[in-house]
């Protein structure tokens, strides 16, 4: 799409840096980054700075357990695509650059960065939009159960988080599209508590 090299370096080191599973691995890399790119055309972003922070958006997730400063993994691989891009970036101005770090930064809902530029709302929401819909439920579930938790640590997960998500998202486009997701979490919540009682 734009400055094909380099969006190819990223995206390997993207692939070499992700979690080797469906809920926070390479292919919710994508996922959000064809979001990004979709809700970019339409808002007239910067899609270079797009495609390079929502590659680079989970790099150091791997790496958050194991972090002795107990950092949050968006903090973790904002550091990591700084080093990553000092050394690889060369085609991106100061300006593109601090953008990919702080889009990078703000994404994460549990770090509590206030996404600044058009590209960090697009990226926080398009990760937000990944967490809801069909594809939000199967991430909860799946991450509820990879912690060892049950039926009543995945409605806390929905009661904690995923249910408050659309009102968190910053653009009116990304509400559009998370309205109908939403829907179809709060409906399976609301079967989930029901079958349970």
């Amino acid at each position: 799409m734009l400055d094909d090299n380099l969006i190819s370096i990223v995206r390997k080191f993207a692939v070499e840096n992700s979690e080797k599973n469906d809920i926070h691995g390479y292919a919710h890399v994508e996922r959000v980054y064809n979001t990004c790119i979709n809700i970019g055309k339409k808002l007239n972003a910067n899609l270079k700075v797009l495609q390079i922070a929502a590659l680079l958006h989970d790099v150091g997730r791997i790496y958050e357990k194991s972090d002795k400063l107990k950092r949050n993994h968006a903090e973790i691989s904002a550091d990591m695509s700084k080093k990553f891009l000092s050394l690889n970036g060369e085609s991106l101005v100061q300006d593109e650059f601090d953008n990919v770090i702080h889009s990078i930064r703000a994404h994460s809902f549990s770090n509590k960065i206030i996404a600044q530029t058009l590209e960090a709302k697009i990226l926080s929401d398009a990760d937000k939009l990944d967490a809801l819909g069909a594809i939000g439920i199967f991430r909860t579930i799946g991450f509820t159960l990879e912690n060892n938790g049950g039926i009543n640590q995945i409605i806390e997960h929905f009661e904690r988080k995923i249910l408050k998500l659309k009102e968190q998202m910053y653009l009116k486009y990304s509400k559009t599209i998370g309205k109908e997701r939403h829907k179809s979490v709060l409906d399976f919540y609301n079967k989930l508590k029901k079958e349970k009682s």
